[in-house]
């Protein structure tokens, strides 16, 4: 099983990988399936279903799938670009993307949400199709959205698409039992035998550009959103809070004023900064999704700014390593709130930044595997309901917690000497299981929770 470190970290565009970014992607993916066609085509159309419709409009899943159309990708997403695109589209009531006609597309009629039952193969599903002169469906896709940015045709989801595509690689690993076992005897760490294998993929001169980017555009998210308040969009009038809490711990540092657990309010300022930048719509890193985005930069910033000896010349290790966790997570379950609730996002998240944490920190294979293990073990059951299907409300404070939890995990592991009694794997069954038994409407619907029982408007 291969995933590789920029599948499981994509510079993208909020607000969430799964509902924005997906959608675009598979709009682009349809694009390039038009381009190959040999029919003649005048128009297009789509329907969202399942969690893409719920909460589709929070989550600007109409906006990107309106942009994909237009030829936009979410890793060179301009937003002054985008925003001139949607006004001539809605002037215009067509779609001109590179490489095709320009083709009859007016968003208001021609994308549908659709509330019926959930297609087939996942919560999050799609259908996009081509029109000729005389508005007639002449090409069809259905697309999957599966989490993480990842997208799936129907006949990928229904034949199993292969992950392991391309060269071998030196330390196939398919669980942690296996890559415990790999490590005692290769004598490698998880971030060697990881690196290992990307370098088997590719190239390692690309990895560490690669490496260098992923960072940079997190830190850049954390920078702009401690300098920058005012109001979220979306309706719910949700008040940026990074910046001033940040302020606030910067005008007490040298005081005297702060208590041990104030390191918490750190971690919580970082996180939240980039989820708030999230939510408005920035650009951001799935780590491994979106709505989880804030908890891998928010523990590296911790490590980089308050633990002595931290360089940022080990951020690579400490990015595959949680990138091989994220890898686990993502084959043995998921990381898809509609698929799986936030146990799947946050829950992730903070099992691969305290699997990073601990590796950076001088932990073994067996401490980092635990480390992961506690972090994911505690957000068991954790719901995904957004109040008005925005990525704000529990988000944003959630992503702080979750990092919270990552560094407390990666702590206790490190006391220890990597024999505990719940193996990850077990836990990532069980978060699998459990999604699987989550009612639908705690499962990034709006529907339940949070969401039916705060005022939204």
């Amino acid at each position: 099983m291969f995933l590789s470190v920029f599948d499981m970290f994509k510079v993208g565009v909020g607000p969430s990988s799964s509902h924005t970014m997906g959608p675009m992607v598979a709009a682009a993916q349809f694009l390039d399936v038009m381009r190959a066609s040999p029919f003649e085509f005048h128009g297009l159309k789509g329907s969202l279903h399942g969690s893409l419709a719920f909460t589709g409009v929070g989550h600007a899943t109409d906006r990107a799938t309106i942009l994909g159309l237009a030829g936009f990708l979410p890793d060179s997403y301009d937003h002054e670009k985008a925003e001139a695109a949607l006004d001539h589209i809605r002037e215009t009531e067509t779609v001109q993307p590179d490489g095709l006609p320009v083709l009859k597309f007016n968003p208001r009629e021609d994308l549908k949400f659709d509330f019926g039952p959930n297609l087939p193969g996942h919560a999050n599903g799609m259908i996009l199709m081509a029109t000729d002169a005389q508005g007639d469906v002449i090409l069809q896709e259905t697309y999957y959205s599966i989490g993480g940015g990842f997208v799936l045709t129907e006949k990928e989801l229904t034949e199993g698409k292969a992950t392991d595509e391309g060269a071998p690689v030196p330390y196939p690993f398919k669980s942690a039992v296996e890559m415990l076992e790999m490590a005692e005897h290769s004598g490698k760490t998880i971030a060697e035998m990881k690196k290992s294998n990307e370098v088997a993929r590719g190239c390692h001169d690309s990895l560490t550009k690669g490496c260098a980017r992923i960072w940079q555009v997190m830190n850049d998210c954390i920078d702009r959103g401690l300098t920058t308040d005012g109001t979220l969009p979306g309706g719910l009038n949700v008040r940026r809070r990074a910046k001033a809490i940040h302020d606030a711990l910067q005008a007490e540092r040298g005081m005297n004023l702060n208590a041990p657990h104030t390191i918490n309010d750190w971690m919580s300022a970082y996180a939240m900064a980039v989820n708030e930048e999230n939510a408005a719509g920035g650009q951001v890193v799935t780590a491994p999704t979106n709505g989880a985005a804030g908890v891998m930069p928010a523990v590296i910033r911790y490590w980089l700014d308050h633990v002595p000896g931290a360089t940022a010349s080990r951020i690579d290790e400490f990015l595959l390593t949680a990138a091989a966790i994220g890898g686990l997570v993502k084959f043995n379950a998921s990381i898809s709130g509609a698929e799986a609730g936030c146990q799947a996002e946050v829950g992730s998240a903070s099992a691969m930044a305290a699997a990073g944490l601990c590796a950076v920190m001088g932990g073994t294979p067996e401490q980092v595997e635990n480390a992961a293990e506690i972090a994911l073990e505690h957000h068991l059951g954790m719901t995904c309901d957004p109040v008005k299907g925005l990525v704000q409300v529990p988000c944003i404070e959630r992503n702080g917690l979750g990092a919270i939890k990552a560094v407390s995990a990666a702590s206790l592991a490190l006391r220890g000497d990597g024999q505990h009694f719940v193996p990850l794997d077990a836990v990532i069954e069980t978060m699998r299981q459990t999604g699987a038994d989550m009612h639908e409407k705690y499962k990034e619907t709006s529907l339940g929770g949070l969401a039916v029982n705060v005022p939204n408007c």
